[in-house]
């Protein structure tokens, strides 16, 4: 069933929503302009208002009379006539010749430049040629009506969408997210949990922090648009910045750009960024770039000293690999193995079976008995259990968490002080697992919270069903050690669980299983966790398939 709105102007009710909000918690980060522009929005008409949120939600900044055709606005040409007077846009703008040729679908580029496109090889042309050629005789701007005098449209083009961008980065805190978040929600499609989000909340601090986001956004577009990383390291900001939020963005920007110059085989660039940068396994990539390079004895030395104090687990496993190596290259004694945990092994070997199936499936189908059901959850289940436990931590209205109506999670969710911001509401939700509140406490968030967006809640995988088989077979300091583990580093450890769970809700006991098909293996992140729960004597599997040979 199709949903739709009642109410025509939705989206631009909700345009002015962001006005208000901008303006009564960021007054003091905003300029003179945007304080004109908030105040003098809404005496607009609202045909004039309508139109100009509908240009602002589009691509581009140049609109044609004939592509404004929107039912509850009317007229474009009486609409856009009120936002000529107020300079929030201008009529026949001045066009590069790429602009028009952007604008103008090819029939109409013919009969624009008829005489110049006359040969048939030009006639027949791609768009792109046509303009080449006509790149060295028009290549001067000129205004629209210049270039097409017979033009029966207006074009407009909206000259303060810089501006109304920077107030959805005000707003929303990021450029990912848009007006769509809005609609969504009217739409029932998402909910969001209400936080009191406060003044102290927000997350541009200054004006200057705003300014500091533009310019990392904008050496990040230029780094996935190919541009030369040179270029792009020269224009990132070099100093820290006075936000934690800014600052973790960063750092992560600066990890891509040294991976950059890694896959280039830019060894120096790549270690200097490498030594620079504080963003989670920078340390690791720069001994494996200095191994690369040859450099065996300052990747050892780094090596000791990260092995003295490893930053996760990850960086551990990474150690573990990398070290033996560069004892054996340089002569030094050989390091000491650590001793995983023994870990079950499940070997099958099945018929390959016809039409539609997947490995796991076949597996937890195999498997599978009436007094044993299986349940494929892989990262599902025990970050939905954390989620429910922990509901109230999560969503607990710190200063820097939350800025606007539409997080799906904190914004510091991935920060390195994510727990530590939070040890008191963690601590708490922890202590029901000691005297066995917990079990209510999660069948309560469950049904006051189904459907609202979480950051580990999966809704569509979890029942009534799988959720009580849960609480009944797991015991309470199973679930404590995957709590503690995943509040260890959000990012890392969130994922890498077992494929399925088994239980045995008569024995009140279960087991978790990794599959792997054919030629597949354990990544890193699912070994991390097997030996975990192998370790706390937790009862995990890996199970082995391979398919029976055709007689």
């Amino acid at each position: 069933m199709i949903r739709v709105l009642e109410n025509d102007f939705y989206y631009l009710d909700n345009f002015q929503r962001v006005l208000d909000w901008i303006g009564e918690r960021y007054r003091d980060l905003l300029d003179e302009k945007e304080l004109a522009f908030i105040g003098a929005f809404p005496a607009q008409p609202r045909n004039a208002r309508a139109l100009f949120v509908r240009m602002v939600m589009r691509k581009g900044d140049l609109f044609r009379a004939s592509k404004l055709d929107y039912p509850e606005i009317g007229c474009p040409v009486e609409a856009f006539t009120p936002l000529l007077a107020a300079g929030w846009v201008e009529s026949d703008p001045v066009l590069a010749l790429d602009e028009l040729f952007d604008l103008l679908s090819k029939p109409e580029l013919a009969a624009a430049f008829r005489a110049h496109l006359a040969t048939p090889q030009l006639k027949n042309a791609r768009k792109a040629e046509q303009l080449e050629a006509l790149r060295p005789t028009l290549g001067d701007s000129r205004p629209y009506s210049a270039w097409r005098p017979d033009s029966p449209e207006p074009l407009v083009r909206i000259l303060v969408k810089p501006l109304c961008e920077r107030l959805r980065l005000i707003f929303f805190g990021n450029l990912s997210q848009d007006w769509t978040e809005f609609v969504l929600s009217d739409l029932g499609m998402f909910r969001f949990e209400q936080v009191d989000i406060s003044q102290a909340s927000r997350g541009f601090r200054s004006r200057a922090d705003v300014d500091h986001y533009l310019r990392l956004h904008a050496c990040k577009e230029r780094f996935r648009a190919g541009e030369a990383l040179d270029d792009v390291v020269r224009d990132l900001p070099a100093h820290a910045f006075d936000n934690d939020w800014l600052a973790g963005r960063r750092e992560k920007l600066l990890f891509q750009l040294a991976q950059g110059y890694e896959k280039l085989k830019d060894w120096d660039n790549a270690h200097a960024l490498y030594t620079r940068c504080r963003f989670p396994g920078a340390r690791g990539r720069a001994i494996r770039v200095l191994e690369k390079h040859e450099r065996f004895d300052e990747a050892y030395a780094l090596f000791q000293l990260a092995q003295a104090a490893p930053e996760s687990e990850a960086e551990r496993q990474h150690l573990a690999r990398i070290g033996p190596r560069l004892a054996r290259r340089l002569g030094h004694a050989r390091l000491p193995a650590r001793r995983a945990a023994p870990i079950e092994r499940l070997d099958l070997r099945l018929p390959m079976p016809s039409g539609e199936w997947w490995v796991e499936g076949v597996v937890r189908a195999h498997l599978e008995r009436g007094e044993a059901p299986v349940f494929y959850v892989e990262n599902a289940l025990a970050n939905s259990l954390f989620g429910l436990l922990c509901w109230r931590a999560v969503f607990a209205a710190i200063p820097g968490a939350f800025f606007h109506p539409f997080h799906r999670g904190p914004a510091d969710l991935y920060s390195p002080d994510f727990h530590q911001r939070r040890s008191a509401e963690f601590g708490a939700c922890l202590a029901e697992l000691d005297d066995g509140s917990y079990r209510d406490s999660i069948r309560r968030t469950y049904r006051e919270k189904a459907g609202i967006a979480s950051p580990f809640v999966y809704w569509g995988a979890l029942n009534e069903e799988l959720l009580e088989l849960a609480l009944a077979c797991i015991p309470a300091a199973h679930l404590r050690k995957w709590c503690e583990r995943i509040l260890a580093d959000v990012r890392a450890n969130h994922t890498g669980f077992p494929d399925l769970i088994q239980f045995w809700p008569a024995e009140g006991r279960y087991i978790m299983i990794e599959v792997k098909g054919p030629g597949d293996r354990l990544q890193d992140n699912q070994l991390r966790w097997i030996d975990y729960c192998a370790a706390h004597g937790m009862p995990v599997a890996v199970c082995y398939l391979q398919w029976e040979q055709a007689a």
